[in-house]
């Protein structure tokens, strides 16, 4: 086996066992698997937008950087084990991410493209896919032209990317468990959910992705032993937020509200495009019936007499 294939197949057990593990010990009980959101972060978020914006960030934004800049000089990574090169490149860049993320949430421009992340109220492992596209070019390459340019073994790229999506996976799913005295090192559920909850203590606390040791050494740590209220207004945002993934970024770049929109006949027709497409092949596996499309005029009413609504009327009263 190839090494992307030997990490794909760790990655899809990784998957498997969260999942089980969010049915068996849930940190919110009651969350659905197929909750709101689900498909277009399956979707769009984690199929579409990764396989695209890889294909962006590697060979229109690195290959180019790489072509023209030689940094032969700093090729001693080459001379490193793998595993000490994949876990120097897993701490600094882990680092930047906590400051980088710290500044999104303090600054009023860069929050915008950072918010998409904070839109969902029902977190789970699929929940960390839900990035803005701006925010994923601007970190990925961070992450990865560094790795490619001074020289670092092929083998840390994938590696790598293994880890973040089992961390984005682990810390954001809904799993009730304690890492003892590893919380102060390892991030886990236990800091981030309270990250994803609507309170203003945690706006600007739990930044860290994989190792919470930054939110203790820097002071940003939340930690107040028990859980956010497991109603929608304790989590995610404290305004409305569009559902579609291009009006989410549409949302980023101009505000304006989802609902008020419906009236123009285009925007109802794209708004409710997914969801009639999704009824259709319903009914079509025989999974739902199809509704009573009758015009109104053809539709048989039972006339009332008015001794009914009046009974009725007297029943409603007393």
């Amino acid at each position: 086996m190839t090494l992307i294939q030997i990490t794909t197949t760790i990655l899809i057990c990784c998957i498997i066992f969260i999942i089980a593990w969010e049915r068996i010990s849930p940190y919110r009980k009651g969350l659905p698997f197929f909750r709101e959101g689900f498909w277009i972060d399956l979707v769009w978020y984690t199929l579409i937008q990764s396989f695209v914006l890889k294909i962006v960030i590697f060979d229109y934004i690195i290959a180019p950087v790489q072509h023209h800049i030689s940094w032969q000089g700093f090729a001693f990574f080459k001379e490193w084990p793998v595993a000490a090169q994949v876990l120097f490149f897993l701490v600094t860049h882990d680092l930047y991410i906590y400051l980088f993320h710290r500044l999104q949430h303090s600054s009023k421009i860069l929050w915008r493209t950072h918010e998409a992340h904070h839109s969902g109220k029902e977190v789970d492992f699929l929940a960390g896919s839900r990035s803005h596209a701006l925010e994923i070019i601007i970190n990925q390459t961070i992450e990865f032209a560094p790795i490619i340019i001074l020289g670092a073994d092929p083998a840390v790229v994938p590696i790598k990317a293994m880890l973040d999506a089992m961390f984005g996976m682990f810390i954001h799913a809904n799993i009730n468990v304690k890492l003892g005295r590893l919380k102060y090192i390892f991030n886990s559920p236990e800091l981030h959910l309270w990250h994803h909850a609507n309170y203003r203590e945690v706006f600007h606390a739990n930044f860290s992705t994989k190792f919470a040791m930054w939110d203790y050494l820097l002071g940003t740590v939340y930690d107040p032993g028990h859980k956010p209220g497991n109603e929608p207004e304790n989590w995610g945002l404290y305004y409305d937020y569009p559902k579609d993934y291009f009006l989410q970024h549409a949302f980023s770049v101009k505000r304006f509200d989802e609902k008020s929109l419906l009236r123009y006949k285009w925007f109802r027709y794209y708004y409710e495009l997914r969801p009639n497409l999704i009824k259709k092949a319903r009914r079509l596996a025989g999974v739902e019936k199809k509704e009573n499309t009758l015009p109104p005029e053809q539709v048989r009413r039972i006339p009332i007499e008015p001794e009914v609504v009046e009974n009725e009327y007297q029943t409603i009263n007393t």
